[in-house]
């Protein structure tokens, strides 16, 4: 497991930036590496300063929806370069914050960066999402900001999840839903294959209705379903100001990112945040 890296085409290339000492890679894409939330949307201005600050609200949003405070244990599953716990951290006092990702290159940069303060406790650690190496009722929160779309299997996840919160945590995440009726050209554009392209494998086949169903399945009461999409479409402005750094040129990176953006655009294709209750 340790030296196990995940088939993510586009962090091989943002990793790459990273280590070259890219200023505007690293100031938009060095903390958090998601999608940007803009209460104005209208007012974004598509630069990498204003790109991070979108990037560092979305996850507060999701984060906000499992109703963090003080003290508690919060486990970020996808963690990235840590900039969810970074957050978590300079905002709350008392906390056990645990970072997970199965690639372990993106954690040693997380250990870099993030530093405990406020009397916190932090660590990151290598691990699958659909097979949580920590005891059961371990955790207040667990946290998966926009990364379960890479998961093989979100029902198991869902339960290694309720596995390990204790009674009354929540479960938070942020995901690309489509419309019910959009569903069967969802599969012809879903990526699980030897060759997924610059996105890596993903799964944008889960509708808000399969997320209900599979919240009940699992134990979970679902407490909150947002739509954001709109909030978010300054994303796809920005990411092509930086279409040459980040290979958008080649055909599967500049196919794929224009498919989703226009969808996203149309609203077949929506931005979610879903919040849920171990009772």
């Amino acid at each position: 497991m340790k030296d196990q890296q995940i088939n993510l085409p586009y962090f091989d290339v943002l990793l790459t930036l990273l280590d070259s000492g890219h200023p505007e890679i690293d100031l938009a894409f060095g903390r958090h590496v998601h999608w940007g939330y803009w209460s104005n949307p209208e007012q974004a201005l598509n630069t990498p300063e204003d790109f991070s600050k979108a990037a560092e609200q979305l996850s507060c949003e999701v984060y906000s929806a499992a109703n963090v405070k003080n003290g508690q244990s919060v486990l970020d599953v996808g963690c990235g370069f840590g900039g969810t716990i970074a957050s978590l951290n300079e905002q709350f006092l008392g906390m056990n914050l645990v970072g997970l990702n199965i690639d372990e290159r993106q954690l040693e940069k997380a250990r870099k960066k993030v530093v405990p303060q406020n009397g916190n406790t932090l660590r990151f650690e290598q691990g699958n999402a659909c097979a949580l190496p920590f005891p059961d009722q371990s955790f207040d929160v667990v946290l998966a900001v926009e990364c379960i779309f890479h998961f093989p299997d979100r029902q198991q996840f869902f339960q290694e999840a309720f596995r390990v919160l204790k009674p009354g945590g929540h479960l938070s995440l942020s995901d690309f839903v489509p419309i019910a009726w959009f569903l069967p050209f969802m599969r012809l554009f879903n990526s699980k294959s030897s060759n997924p392209g610059f996105y890596g494998n993903f799964d944008l086949q889960y509708t808000a209705k399969r997320y209900r169903k599979l919240a009940a399945k699992t134990g979970f009461e679902q407490l909150l379903e947002r739509n954001i999409t709109v909030n978010t479409l300054p994303t796809y402005k920005f990411l092509w100001t930086l279409k040459q750094d980040f290979k958008l040129e080649d055909f599967s990176a500049f196919s794929q990112t224009s498919i989703i953006a226009l969808i996203s655009q149309l609203e077949l294709l929506r931005y979610m945040i879903f919040s849920f209750l171990k009772k």
